[in-house]
């Protein structure tokens, strides 16, 4: 099978990387990722972001970039992510005024437009990343993400389908990343037991079928897997990580 670059989502370390940027981009590098997507930039700027990453050799693969950072500094925001190096940046939530169905949805995707033509003339792509309350269903029956991806195309915007949330949202991950094969640059690989809820594990110890959706994510076109682990419950959050990424790298 393909290898593909396998990068660690920063917020699953948000505590480590706060309080030591430096030595928790050494420590995952070691453990064998090749890049990161960030969630914050942790009091630092762009330059020592980067410096770091290049210190340890990680590839700044994308970021987590909140619609409203967008929205009060556009030029700003995508100067910040292009002075690090990101490939591409993801929408991670939209509230439920900008939703499917709410007030502001048509007012959010024209000015997701806008972000998009930022971001392409800076080198980047613009994603939006899923969690599992856009599976609920438009009065026509279909997915409301199937419908907000249908209102943008590729170029404008692409997924980064979250599979965790895919399958706790009731769809197929590996159908799902077929449905979308092109257009799933920047998958998130996440593994979760249901247990008074849904509680995220390390990748293998949950029944998300890793196997089958990194076959898949070849198969579509994806171009690098993101680790994530939102929480804790079994393991520290490093120990996790690199539980992960020795599990996944079985497959890729």
């Amino acid at each position: 099978m393909e290898k593909l670059p396998i990068a660690a989502q920063v917020y699953s370390v948000r505590e480590e990387a706060a309080a030591d940027f430096d030595g928790t981009m050494k420590a995952l590098a070691q453990m064998g990722y090749d890049g990161v997507e960030l969630a914050g930039l942790y009091g630092k700027d762009p330059k020592e972001i980067r410096s770091a990453l290049d210190r340890w050799g990680l590839q700044a693969v994308s970021a987590h970039v909140a619609y409203d950072e967008f929205a009060r500094d556009l030029e700003g925001t995508v100067e910040t992510y292009r002075k690090i190096g990101c490939s591409y940046v993801a929408v991670p939530h939209l509230g439920a005024e900008r939703w499917y169905g709410g007030d502001k949805y048509q007012e959010t995707l024209s000015y997701l437009e806008k972000i998009a033509e930022k971001c392409r003339e800076a080198g980047m792509q613009l994603l939006y990343h899923n969690h599992d309350f856009e599976f609920a269903r438009t009065q026509d029956g279909a997915y409301q993400l199937d419908a907000f991806y249908g209102a943008r195309e590729t170029a404008n915007l692409a997924t980064q389908l979250d599979l965790c949330w895919v399958k706790v949202g009731g769809a197929d991950p590996v159908e799902y990343l077929d449905k979308y094969s092109g257009r799933c640059p920047v998958v998130h690989v996440k593994d979760f037991i249901r247990e008074d809820g849904i509680v995220l594990v390390a990748l293998g110890d949950g029944e998300l079928g890793v196997g089958d959706v990194v076959a898949q994510a070849v198969k579509s076109g994806t171009r690098y897997l993101v680790v994530e682990q939102d929480a804790h419950k079994y393991g520290t959050p490093m120990e996790n990580m690199k539980k992960s990424i020795e599990y996944l790298r079985q497959f890729v």
